[in-house]
């Protein structure tokens, strides 16, 4: 039986640990091909996509560079020829207060978060306008939902995440590519455990805590639920499925 992503090239930012990890190989156990790109080497997403017998290949790129996005983007096209998926996930989720936040961190947030997001598309969207069919799948995030002190700056960039999502699914519905966002909550990866306490001073197993309590579905989220969604949204099942921002929190959004 055919595998629900088989022939398909799918490129996964941030896909060293954490959630691009989970997206990257439940995507590989699916037939998929994985271009793993991460500033760090995506050594064990790679060795777990081996041990199922997929394919992938390992690129280090820093995705709010447009040079070292570029040269990503000319090796992953030499090495699989195409992206069919394409997951902008790498991003990241420091805590400051609003009056310690200088225009420096600020800008680094965007750069990141959601200035990537456009140089990654603007390398691999054209070659899904050739071929009429793509999946774009941006990481936004369920605290452009909620009251959540001490992230304006990360905020804001997944806002902008959300608004160029519903603005390219504008501009690329006719072309058979879809453009969705999923907004995780606060999700238990080695990333948000290794957090320092933000400035109230909870740390994360806390914060986990807290948070399930106003979920309809009392767990901290795992990057196992991310990835469901993520096929979903990657698959002919979602063929009508555009511009929209699925949250992926067990309705804390709906407690908010």
């Amino acid at each position: 039986m055919e595998k629900r992503h088989s022939g398909k090239v799918a490129v996964v930012t941030g896909a060293a640990a954490g959630i691009g990890r989970a997206f990257a190989v439940r995507l590989a156990s699916e037939g998929a091909e994985i271009a793993a790109v991460d500033l760090n080497p995506c050594d064990q997403t790679l060795d777990e996509i081996k041990a199922i017998g997929g394919r992938a290949i390992s690129y280090q790129c820093d995705v709010s560079s447009p040079e070292s996005v570029a040269k990503m983007g000319e090796d992953v096209l030499r090495d699989f020829g195409r992206c069919d998926i394409l997951v902008n996930n790498a991003g990241i989720f420091p805590s400051c207060r609003f009056e310690d936040l200088d225009l420096a961190e600020w800008r680094r947030m965007h750069a990141i978060n959601l200035d990537s997001v456009f140089l990654v598309s603007k390398v691999f969207v054209p070659g899904m306008r050739e071929r009429k069919w793509g999946r774009v799948v941006n990481m936004a995030s369920n605290s452009f939902g909620q009251v959540a002190p001490g992230l304006t700056h990360y905020i804001a960039s997944k806002g902008g995440v959300i608004g160029f999502t519903r603005a390219l699914a504008s501009e690329l519905g006719a072309e058979g590519i879809t453009v969705n966002a999923i907004g995780p909550g606060f999700t238990r990866t080695e990333g948000t455990l290794a957090r320092k306490p933000n400035f109230r001073g909870q740390t994360s197993e806390e914060l986990y805590g807290v948070l399930a309590e106003r979920q309809a579905i009392p767990r901290p989220p795992t990057p196992e639920d991310m990835a469901g969604m993520l096929s979903f949204l990657a698959s002919s099942d979602a063929d009508l499925i555009t511009a929209q921002t699925m949250y992926v929190d067990g309705g804390l959004i709906r407690a908010s």
